[in-house]
C-alpha cells in the first residue's frame, strides 16, 4: 500500500493513523533521531566545505555541540527560563504598542490609528512600512541608550568570557561574536575596530560568520511581532535561537578553517560611542532610520529581482527560484528534523532567506503559506531562519568591515561567500538542536 493511499486514500481508506500502516515504505525515522543524525551530518558538511583541513579542531567540536545543546535545553526545559520567554514576549508587545502610539499620531490610520472606513477584508488596512517596520526606530534609540549606559557592553563581556573559555578564541573575537547576539553585524564589529587588523584569517571568518548567523535586537523585535500568531513565545524563541547560533557560528567557521595557533585571550573594552544620553537617543534614532530605509529598499529590490528572474525562468523551464531552492535545500531541511511532508516547503523558506532575506521568509511563514506547516516544523524554522545569512547581508558586511579596516578589504571580500556558507550551516545546526530537544 502506498503512503498516499494510507493518508488520503479512496472511499474505504482509513483516516490518518496512517504512518504505521505503511511498513514497506521507507522506514520512518523518529524526529529526534533524525535531528541528531542531521546535526552530525552538518558538522561533517562544514568540515568538507573547508576541504577537510587538519588538525580537526576537537575542542571546538566538543565545546560547540555541548554548548548548543546545554543552552537550548536550559532555555526550552527549565521552567524559570521558560517563564522568561513570556517576559520577553511582553516586552516586545509593550514596544509594539508604544511604537503604534507614535505611528498613529504621525501617519493616522495608515500607522494603525482608527480607520475612517469599514474594513471589508480582514487585515486589508495593514501597511508593512507604516505599522510593522517603525519599531526599528524605537529599538535603535533604546539600544544606543543601553550601550551608552554600559548595559549592553556588560552583557557582551559576560557572554564573550564564556565563549573564550569554551572555544579558546581571542578576546576580540569573543567580544564580536557575543555582540552580534544583541547588535547588528556591522555595529558588533565596531566593538573590536582597533583589533580588526590583528585578527588571524580564521578569526576573521568566525567574526563574519557570527554576524551572518545571528540577528540584531532591532530585528528580533520586528520578527517576534510578525510571528506572534504562528509560533508560541516567538520573542523568547528568537532570542534563544540567537544565543544558540553564537557557538554554532564559531563551530562552523572553525571546522571550515581551523585556527593554527592559540590566540591572545585578553579582555576587550567596548569603546565609548556617544557623548551623552541625549546624543545616544538622537544618533540611535538616526541609525534606526537608516536601517529602516535600507530594509524597505532591500525588500523592494530583492523581491522585484526574484520576481523578474521567475518571469524569465517560468516560461523557459516551468519552474521558479523558490521551487529550485525547495529541491536543492531539501537535505538541509531534513537534517534539521523536519518531517518529509514539510521538508520541501521548509527548504523553500530557507531558499527565500538565502536569496532574498529572512524578513521575507518569516513573512511567508507567518502568512497563508505557513498555515499548513506542523507546529514542530514552525518551531524549527523559527530558529533556523534566525540569521542574516543572505547575499544582501554579505554585501552590507563586506562594505562595513572594509570601511573599518581598509587594509584587509580584499581578504574580507574573499571570505564573504565562505562566511555565508558557514552561517547557513550554523543556522541549520541551530534548527537541528531545537529539533533534537523538542517532541
Amino acid at each position: 500500500m502506498a503512503r498516499l493511499s494510507c493518508r488520503a486514500g479512496g472511499e474505504g481508506a482509513v483516516p490518518r493513523p496512517a504512518r504505521p500502516c505503511c511498513p514497506q515504505d521507507h522506514p520512518v525515522v523518529p524526529p529526534q533521531l533524525q535531528s541528531a543524525i542531521g546535526l552530525a551530518s552538518l558538522l561533517v558538511l562544514a568540515w568538507a566545505c573547508g576541504g577537510f583541513r587538519r588538525p580537526l579542531p576537537w575542542r571546538a567540536v566538543l565545546a560547540g555541540v555541548s554548548l548548543q545543546l546545554a543552552l537550548a535545553a536550559a532555555l526550552l526545559h527549565i521552567p524559570p527560563l521558560r517563564a522568561g520567554f513570556a517576559l520577553v514576549g511582553d516586552a516586545v508587545n509593550a514596544l509594539a504598542q508604544a511604537t503604534r502610539a507614535g505611528t498613529s499620531l504621525v501617519f493616522g490610520y495608515l500607522g494603525g490609528g482608527p480607520l475612517p472606513f469599514a474594513e471589508t477584508q480582514p487585515g486589508g488596512s495593514f501597511v508593512l512600512f507604516f505599522q510593522a517596520l517603525p519599531i526599528v526606530l524605537l529599538v535603535g534609540a533604546l539600544s544606543a541608550l543601553l550601550y551608552h549606559w554600559r548595559v549592553l557592553p556588560a552583557l557582551v563581556r559576560v557572554m564573550s568570557r564564556a565563549l573564550r573559555a569554551a572555544f579558546g578564541v581571542s578576546g576580540a573575537c569573543g567580544v564580536s561574536v557575543a555582540a552580534n547576539v544583541f547588535t547588528g553585524m556591522v555595529e558588533a564589529t565596531l566593538f573590536i575596530r582597533p583589533w580588526l587588523a590583528t585578527l588571524s584569517r580564521s578569526e576573521l571568518l568566525v567574526v563574519m560568520t557570527a554576524g551572518l548567523a545571528t540577528i540584531s535586537g532591532n530585528m528580533l523585535v520586528v520578527y517576534a511581532a510578525m510571528l506572534a500568531n504562528a509560533v508560541p513565545d516567538a520573542a523568547g524563541q528568537l532570542l534563544a535561537a540567537s544565543l544558540v547560533s553564537a557557538p554554532a557560528a564559531i563551530l562552523a567557521a572553525r571546522l571550515m578553517r581551523p585556527e593554527a595557533a592559540a590566540p591572545e585571550a585578553a579582555d576587550i573594552e567596548a569603546p565609548p560611542l556617544y557623548d551623552s544620553s541625549m546624543d545616544a537617543l538622537t544618533r540611535g534614532t538616526a541609525d534606526g532610520l537608516s536601517l529602516l530605509l535600507n530594509i524597505m529598499a532591500g525588500l523592494i529590490v530583492f523581491v522585484a529581482l526574484v520576481a523578474l528572474v521567475n518571469m524569465i525562468l517560468q516560461p523557459l523551464t516551468g519552474t521558479t527560484l523558490e521551487a529550485i531552492a525547495g529541491t536543492l535545500l531539501w537535505p538541509l531541511a531534513w537534517a534539521m528534523g523536519i518531517a518529509p511532508e514539510d521538508a520541501t516547503a521548509a527548504a523553500r523558506l530557507l531558499g527565500i532567506r538565502g536569496v532574498v532575506n529572512e524578513f521575507v521568509a518569516y513573512l511567508d511563514m507567518a502568512g497563508p503559506n505557513g498555515a499548513a506547516l506542523a507546529p514542530r516544523t514552525k518551531l524549527i524554522l523559527s530558529w533556523a531562519l534566525c540569521g542574516f545569512a543572505n547575499f544582501a547581508s554579505v554585501g552590507i558586511m563586506v562594505s562595513g568591515m572594509g570601511a573599518l579596516c581598509p587594509e584587509r578589504r580584499a581578504e574580507i571580500v574573499r571570505l564573504g561567500l565562505p562566511a555565508l556558507l558557514a552561517a547557513t550551516i550554523a543556522c541549520c545546526m541551530t534548527g537541528a538542536t531545537v529539533g533534537l530537544l523538542s517532541p
